[in-house]
């Protein structure tokens, strides 16, 4: 690296301003399809930049209080264009940093995405159904939801478009829901979330918003962040990485009473009924196998764990998916350390006694990768250490158990901690109806999104979608990080309003609204705009 290079690092937006960080430290982002140090260098902000946007964020707030929604629309409306206009240079940003495929993925499926979410949320502001006013016109008793105040968004290295705190989908819902967003950057993607940055604090400007309804930090220290998640300024917080990080974050939010928002793990199990593996074995062995693969097996919905019966069929369904775990070159993981994670999620499997299916050959030592691997243990040998089996191997790795009966299935599925998905396969005649019928209703306290016959992996924007679920799935189960509007609830607080003047009421709550409000005349209640 050169001196005059050395002297120069990123800056970061505080209050609308491009500022230098009052660093604690600085980092270079790596390339991981090469392993090759990326020449641009950031900043480690100490507790003076987070103070800086604690500050800006809580005016900010005040502020954003009295604007009308519609602005708050037309600026995710406007960044959503201004992302598609530098729609090649984002893609390209974010190819190099985490090693994704360029196309589809990152230009053709998870942009678009993004810009969806946005303008989705935008429409949800305008409507202000999400707000779930209700008048009590007999009693002058109103309420609604109203905005919690300044969110801090935590944001994962695998999504760096659709879930980056500064343009996904909790960024989206937290705007849209009236509050300021202070994003903390991922250090996988620094220069993408710079660009989103940029564009943010462009369409700000273009619609009027306050400056510091949208902040960015690349990097705090631990400690830092810790205090930051305790801030009583705060009104919530919105994460999505790891376990431990997660967790420990929550525990701040915890002391404080600030509401947590976190998807912290899963391993998305997978049952195959006897009747479907005898019925179409080898198709499900390929959309197994490709599910677990695409992406390098990055994504939170990822099927990590996959029960089958013991027998034949079960037996040539694991041969076949170790062929095809073999025959597919591994894809490149997200950074270092999504390596190292993952090599140590195998290691304690094999540890606890998880059988190798495939080889240990395949990877590429000029990028980050490690072999496609499947696992195997017994049902009996799952039962004796369900929290070890539990382990989630993040990227391109699953463990399969062999189940003797649907009695021990139940049992297994009894032993499961909170996931966000599970799925069952079965029969397309009703030969496995009574399997699924005793197993049901055990993975349906265990999931948010139960699924049939469908792989887990795809998680689409609709209004239905649920992507949450028990413990440690996510911090709270009554609520989800993708489908609008059920996702803008989060970042809201229940306001009500008692014999309060016609005058001083926020629009939604007035007599005269014409947007949808739960209302109530003598007694009868009925939901839809004043006719």
């Amino acid at each position: 690296m050169s001196g005059e290079f050395a002297m120069y690092t990123a800056p970061v937006l505080i209050a609308g301003e491009w500022r230098q960080a009052a660093e604690s430290g600085r980092f270079q982002p790596t390339n991981p399809s090469t392993k090759e140090t990326i020449a641009r260098l950031y900043p480690v902000s100490n507790w003076h930049d987070c103070e800086a946007v604690l500050a800006a964020a809580a005016g900010a707030a005040a502020t954003l209080r009295a604007i009308p929604a519609e602005t708050r629309a037309r600026f995710l409306d406007t960044f959503a264009d201004a992302i598609e206009t530098s729609a090649d240079e984002l893609s390209l940003l974010a190819h190099e940093e985490t090693g994704l495929p360029l196309n589809p993925r990152l230009r053709d499926v998870e942009l678009p995405r993004t810009t969806g979410q946005l303008r989705a949320a935008a429409n949800a502001a305008r409507d202000g159904s999400w707000a779930q006013a209700t008048i009590d016109t007999a009693l002058n008793i109103r309420s609604m939801r109203g905005p919690i105040g300044p969110v801090v968004i935590f944001g994962p290295n695998n999504f760096p478009l659709a879930f980056n705190g500064l343009a996904g989908g909790d960024f989206a819902a937290a705007i849209a829901a009236g509050n300021p967003v202070i994003a903390k950057a991922h250090t996988s993607h620094p220069g993408t979330c710079h660009k989103l940055a940029s564009l943010a604090r462009q369409a700000l400007e273009q619609v009027g918003l306050p400056s510091a309804t949208v902040q960015m930090l690349y990097a705090i220290s631990r400690e830092d962040g810790y205090k930051l998640m305790g801030d009583k300024r705060l009104g919530a917080g919105a994460f999505t990485g790891s376990r431990t990080a997660g967790i420990a974050l929550k525990q701040v939010a915890d002391s404080v009473g600030t509401p947590f928002y976190a998807e912290l793990s899963s391993i998305n199990p997978v049952v195959m009924l006897p009747g479907a593996l005898r019925e179409r074995g080898p198709e499900l062995a390929e959309e197994f196998a490709g599910s677990c693969l695409m992406g390098s097996g990055q994504f939170c919905t990822n099927p990590g764990l996959v029960i089958v019966p013991a027998g034949d069929d079960g037996e040539r369904f694991i041969a076949r998916c170790g062929e095809l775990f073999d025959g597919s070159q591994p894809g490149t993981l997200l950074s270092a350390g999504t390596q190292m994670g993952l090599q140590k999620a195998i290691t304690e499997l094999r540890e606890a006694g998880a059988a190798l299916v495939t080889s240990t050959t395949g990877a590429d030592d000029t990028r980050t990768c490690v072999p496609n691997t499947l696992l195997c243990v017994s049902g009996t040998g799952f039962l004796q250490a369900p929290e070890a089996f539990q382990t989630e191997a993040f990227g391109n790795a699953a463990l399969v158990v062999v189940s003797e009966n649907t009695e021990q299935t139940a049992a297994i599925l009894q032993q499961l901690e909170g996931n966000l998905t599970g799925c069952i396969y079965s029969s397309t005649t009703d030969v496995d109806e009574e399997a699924y019928n005793a197993l049901a209703p055990i993975l349906r306290e265990k999931v948010g999104r139960l699924l049939n016959d469908k792989m887990p992996t795809g998680v689409a924007v609709s209004p239905a979608m649920n992507h949450g679920g028990p413990f440690p799935a996510s911090g709270h189960p009554g609520f989800t990080a993708v489908g609008i509007p059920a996702s803008l609830t989060r970042f809201g607080k229940l306001d009500c309003y008692d014999n309060v003047r016609s005058h001083r009421l926020p629009p939604l709550l007035q007599d005269h609204n014409p947007l949808n409000a739960w209302r109530s005349v003598d007694g009868n209640w009925t939901q839809g705009p004043v006719q």
